[in-house]
Formats: structure tokens, sequence, C-alpha cells
């Protein structure tokens, strides 16, 4: 059957896990954006630095509206950040601040996980909506085809999802250095960054479990159809 599978109690598991992380990265944030960095900079400013002190001149850092709304926009070569991020100089938004521009070097440098993962975009895009209809279809109709034809379009945005990790922890990772070999931060507020970094990761963690897990779901009552 494709409802109520005993997998689904896993699923609801990690799908309870994932509402905590979205929680958790806010009340975080939110915590560290109150503490001032000791350096004074904005997040502006230490994106900015960042980017230039890594040769990346020409990529513009843009404000936009919303809470927790950064990302790097590899296709336009953009930094953009929240206005909480932007204009203040909390360690909350040095540290997203400077996350966004370990993407951005990591554009630059051609991080194999990155490359691969834009290159896999324009067809995750696809399958990741016609997963869903096929996979309904496919129980609905009984037609094994197209529930395994389903599965494997869905495998493509699973592994998207399980790509996308190793790039977030990787930017995490060149942020927090940088941060520190750059003078953005003073060593005893390591803990701060690594509390609000940490926290956006698990959100990605959660994401990415609960896609396996359906997969394995859909995997399971696959084959106990096809016996």
């Amino acid at each position: 059957m494709l409802f109520f599978h005993p997998m689904d109690f896993l699923i609801l598991i990690a799908f309870a896990v994932s509402i905590w992380a979205q929680f958790r990265v806010k009340g975080t944030f939110n915590k560290w954006a109150q503490v001032p960095a000791m350096s004074g900079l904005t997040g502006y400013q230490a994106a900015r630095r960042m980017l230039d002190n890594n040769g990346l001149h020409d990529i513009p850092i843009e404000p936009v509206r919303g809470r927790l709304t950064d990302h790097y926009d590899p296709i336009n070569r953009v930094v953009r950040l929240s206005e909480p991020v932007y204009y203040e100089n909390s360690i909350s938004a040095l540290s997203v601040a400077c996350h966004e521009v370990g993407h951005a070097i990591q554009h630059k440098e051609h991080y194999p996980m990155l490359v691969l993962r834009h290159r896999i975009f324009p067809i995750v895009n696809i399958a990741s909506g016609a997963a869903p209809f096929l996979l309904i279809a496919g129980f609905l109709l009984s037609l094994t085809g197209l529930i395994g034809l389903g599965i494997i379009f869905f495998s493509v945005a699973v592994a998207f999802q399980l790509i996308t990790l190793p790039v977030e922890f990787n930017a995490s990772s060149r942020a927090r250095d940088l941060m520190v070999s750059e003078g953005f931060i003073a060593n005893e507020e390591e803990r701060g960054v690594a509390k609000v970094l940490n926290a956006a990761a698990l959100t990605y963690v959660a994401a990415a479990l609960i896609s396996l897990l359906e997969l394995i779901k859909y995997v399971m009552i696959f084959t106990s159809r096809d016996e």
C-alpha cells in the first residue's frame, strides 16, 4: 500500500526534527543577532572584504527583503544578503554573510560538489516536478513501470539534496576559517559563529533525511509489489 507504510513513522520523526530545526535556526539567529561582533563590521562589510581578499572584486552584494533570505546566485554571480544581515554588525550577521561568500569562493575554485550540483540542477527541476505525479499515477493505476520511473526521478531529487550537504558544510567551514584568519571575529566569538552555522546546517540535514526515507519507502513498496 502507498499509505500508512511502516516507514511513515520514521518519516514523521524526521519531519518533526525538520520543524524543530527550523525553529532552532531562527532562535539561534535571533539570539546571536543581539551580540555585536568585536570587529564592528557589518555583514556587508565582512562579505565585501572577504570577496575582495579572495580576488572576487567583481561580485556585487545586494540587500534583499526578508529574514534568512540570504543566498549566493551562481548564475548572476551576486551575493544577496537579507537586510538584518546586510546592515547589522552582529555575530549572526557576520556568520551568515561570510557563509554566502563561502559559496562564491567555491564557485571561483570550481569546488567539485558545487559544480556537480549546478550541472544536475536543470534535470532536478524536471525530475522533482514529475516524480510525485508519476508515483501517484503508478500506484493508483497499478502500473509498475510508471512507479519505477517515478522512483528514478525522485532519486535524482534526493541525490541533489545529498550533494547539497557537503556544499553547505564546506561553505561554513571556509567562512569560519576566513573570519578568524582575517580578523572579522575574535577567537572567543567562534562559539557563536559555530552555533549559528550549525543550526542552519541542521535544516539541510533534516530535509535530506526526510527525502531519503521517503525514497526508501517507495523502493520497499515497489519491490514488495514486484514480488
